[in-house]
């Protein structure tokens, strides 16, 4: 007997009903200014923890470092949180005292 996947009809009152399925929350993983991070290491983080090519890490990074806060990144709680994690573990290896949060999208 097969299982039941959330993506088959479930029979309601003899109709046939497809089930709703709410979308995850979305965050944003947002990066802290310091006067301290060199610039080209968190363009550098910015391109290898969220994929962003040279000229997107860039505008983030000056975003940064002119308002004091910019947006990396939007994801589910789960992948917000490891990126955020990932980007302070990294700073701390190289012993920089950069910050990482997430917030509600």
């Amino acid at each position: 007997m097969a299982k039941k996947t959330v993506e088959q009809e479930q029979p309601r009152d003899g109709i046939l009903t497809k089930p709703k399925i709410k979308r995850p929350s979305m965050y944003k993983v947002v990066m802290l200014n310091d006067d301290f991070t060199p610039m080209d290491f968190v363009v550098s983080l910015l391109q290898s923890i969220f994929g962003r090519t040279l000229q997107e890490a860039t505008e983030i990074m000056l975003q940064v470092h002119q308002s004091g806060v910019g947006v990396c990144g939007v994801y589910t709680f789960e992948i917000a949180e490891m990126k955020a994690a990932q980007v302070v573990e990294a700073a701390r290896r190289s012993q920089h005292p950069l910050r990482c949060e997430i917030e509600k999208a």
